[in-house]
């Protein structure tokens, strides 16, 4: 997990979170009603964790300071991301190995053992 980093938003990006907490005036037709206001507060985080580059799920408000501000985790940089899966790669590559010469070990064991009878 990448270490929590502080972030600030523009005021048009605080209005829009704003906007996106109210509740929703509508009427339910065939029992579906409109999203709540947690449920547009959350996309409205993903739109900002999207453009600011952080999860959106990691969001904490920062103490002694305006709404602006806040903490969370970056998201992964391609570069993190290229390094990140190499490191998966060269991983697999040596457990297949290791899995391979254990497999080989028993064949060759099995096959002493039947050309000793």
């Amino acid at each position: 997990m990448y270490p929590r980093t502080s972030y600030e938003m523009t005021e048009d990006d605080l209005k829009e979170l704003l906007e996106a907490c109210k509740p929703v005036m509508a009427i339910a037709v065939g029992g579906i009603g409109p999203s709540s206001p947690q449920e547009n507060a959350n996309r409205a985080w993903k739109r900002l964790g999207e453009k600011m580059g952080f999860d959106s799920s990691t969001v904490q408000p920062i103490q002694g300071k305006d709404a602006k501000h806040f903490s969370a985790v970056p998201n992964e940089t391609e570069e993190q991301k290229t390094d990140r899966l190499e490191r998966e790669k060269e991983a697999k590559k040596k457990a297949e190995i290791q899995q391979l010469k254990i497999e080989i070990s028993e064949r060759q064991e099995r096959l002493d053992g039947l050309q000793d009878v």
